[in-house]
């Protein structure tokens, strides 16, 4: 029997529905399972995604033919019954589970096991067929708590207003900055963020998730409350002349990546924090085992060895070939920066 989810150059095909999941040519009829830029790109003929996703889809895809489906809600395309459920990863994020002749697919996209006050959690799907992202597919990415993560940050930013300087934190403009929006204790100062976060936050809150007041950057002449702010900003800002506002200011920068030795030295900030909208190694162990699934397949990250350890486990374990990224994608794509900002 065909599968239900293959391989074409354009992305991951349905071959029974005529349809791709998050695929990265342009088609006529796409599922996206959340917008980023590297799942949800322009050019399809016809979107099919999640309804909380929609504000964050339009503002950085414009005016697409966009369906949307609430969580658990079905719609049955050429024998195919289609729903969407919660991924846990960003806002709007969606797990694609297939439903055909008896059999149940179920497309991870990106997703995240902890909790997160931004987006819904992570609903385990059991299925026969699992396709699991592996972005810190290896046992040395585990996640703090998001309690003591934020208490770090909280503490940090407290140190540079004690020395006289802003704390500027570099991270990604949907998802992660809107998560440490969510996290910080606003009552420490003001909460001044780049034009590149400003459609995303109020995406989040026409949504109807809580985030803290927040200022544009470059709206604030004041030099003593520069120094007492704490300032969001896209990876590629902290390397550009808009940073001179800020004179000597403390600099982090929040990702998994943090996990990795020498990587806040290359990136020549003074702090980093480990802090990730993907599964660590734990998460998405868990996450497999919990669909029950038989068949694994793997898409980006760290495939090999996540399918070598499934295997190990006596699962069947495979991967795709995509051309998806990882959180990475977002510090240099064009998509991420819908507000151009003078130096």
């Amino acid at each position: 029997m065909q599968d239900l989810v293959v391989q074409r150059p354009e992305g991951l095909y349905c071959p029974p529905g005529d349809f791709y999941i998050d695929p990265w040519r342009p088609v006529d009829r796409a599922v996206i399972t959340h917008a980023h830029a590297d799942h949800a790109r322009a050019g399809h003929g016809h979107y099919l995604a999640a309804a909380p996703s929609a504000g964050v889809l339009r503002a950085r895809l414009g005016g697409i033919d966009l369906q949307l489906l609430g969580y658990g809600e079905a719609v049955t395309h050429r024998g195919v019954r289609v729903s969407l459920h919660p991924a846990g990863h960003v806002l709007g994020s969606a797990q694609v589970r297939l439903a055909h002749l008896g059999r149940v697919w179920v497309a991870s996209g990106d997703y995240k096991v902890a909790p997160d006050r931004t987006c819904a959690p992570f609903e385990p799907l059991r299925c026969d067929v699992f396709i699991t992202e592996s972005t810190f597919g290896l046992p040395i990415y585990r996640w703090r708590p998001d309690a003591e993560l934020f208490a770090s940050v909280n503490d940090w930013w407290a140190r540079n207003q004690l020395a006289g300087r802003a704390s500027v934190l570099g991270c990604y403009s949907f998802g992660k900055a809107q998560r440490i929006l969510a996290g910080v204790d606003p009552a420490l100062g003001p909460i001044l963020v780049h034009g590149a976060l400003q459609p995303l936050n109020e995406a989040y809150r026409a949504a109807g998730v809580a985030l803290p007041d927040t200022r544009l950057a470059t709206a604030v002449k004041d030099r003593a409350e520069l120094r007492r702010a704490l300032v969001l900003c896209p990876p590629a800002a902290m390397a550009s002349p808009w940073m001179r506002r800020f004179g000597d200011a403390g600099t982090a920068f929040a990702s998994g990546w943090m996990r990795l030795r020498g990587a806040r030295r290359r990136g020549g900030y003074d702090r980093g924090f480990v802090l990730s909208d993907h599964a660590d190694w734990p998460g998405l162990l868990g996450a497999i085992a919990a669909t029950g699934a038989r068949r694994v397949i793997v898409t980006h990250g760290s495939a090999a060895a996540m399918v070598r350890h499934l295997c190990e486990q006596g699962l069947e374990a495979s991967s795709f070939a995509t051309e998806y990224g990882d959180d990475r994608i977002e510090a240099d794509q064009a998509a991420d920066a819908p507000v151009q900002e003078r130096p």
